[in-house]
């Protein structure tokens, strides 16, 4: 079975092409079949790989980060929807081995399908040619979904990161107004960087309108430091 065009898509050649062919067949190939291994076991160690790789990658890269954020930021980047869209790039569900009815049912589509071979590709990287061709091939999607961060986290948390840059700035938010009928009540939320007023946002919950608050406040001091 000719998987080059895979091969050529990922930027790997696999020295042992079984372990590759392992990778891609899913269970339900496999028991149509009647023998040979499916990639559940891969999938297996690839969790672990992968989960490495981006938790070495976090922790060089953000220094002062709490372990808490690095664990909520870590599980953003490796869940099952980011895995699919990483496997998507590469058309990863088209070169999966399957049985005729998980096909029929979409399961060259299916993210929970996508994203457990994405992690045994991974493994077969990490067994065929050790940690290097492993990280050189999913670490530009973890890069690239980190340039897109604020996707993964919420405007309160980018803000509070931001304002503590300097240990001297202190965050807060104070509601400044309410209004509205109890069933349609509004309220105004001001987010304050030492007293200063930076973001005001408007929304039906306090949390919500200091979220809103915390967003406008990220563009006034993108603004300020262009």
């Amino acid at each position: 079975m000719d998987f080059s065009e895979l091969e050529t898509r990922i930027g790997y050649c696999f020295r042992n092409k079984d372990l590759l062919k392992t990778a891609l067949t899913h269970s339900s190939y496999a028991n149509e079949e009647g023998h040979g291994r499916d990639n559940e076991r891969l999938e297996f160690l690839g969790d672990s790989v992968l989960g490495f790789i981006t938790a070495e990658y976090l922790f060089s890269l953000y220094r002062n980060r709490p372990e808490g954020e690095l664990t909520k930021l870590r599980a953003a980047l490796v869940c099952e929807k980011s895995l699919f869209r990483y496997a998507g790039t590469f058309g990863l569900g088209d070169a999966l081995l399957m049985g005729h009815g998980e096909e029929m049912t979409g399961g060259r589509t299916r993210p929970s399908v996508v994203s457990d071979a994405f992690e045994a590709l991974l493994a077969a990287i990490y067994l065929d040619g050790g940690l290097e061709p492993a990280s050189a091939f999913v670490l530009p999607f973890i890069k690239e979904a980190v340039r897109h961060e604020s996707d993964f986290r919420d405007n309160k948390s980018l803000l509070q990161e931001k304002v503590q840059q300097n240990k001297n700035d202190t965050l807060t938010y104070v509601g400044v107004d309410e209004y509205g009928p109890p069933h349609n009540k509004r309220f105004v939320v001001e987010a304050r960087v030492n007293g200063k007023t930076v973001g005001v946002g408007e929304a039906r919950s306090k949390k919500e309108a200091e979220q809103a608050a915390a967003g406008k406040a990220l563009e006034f001091l993108s603004r300020q430091t262009k």
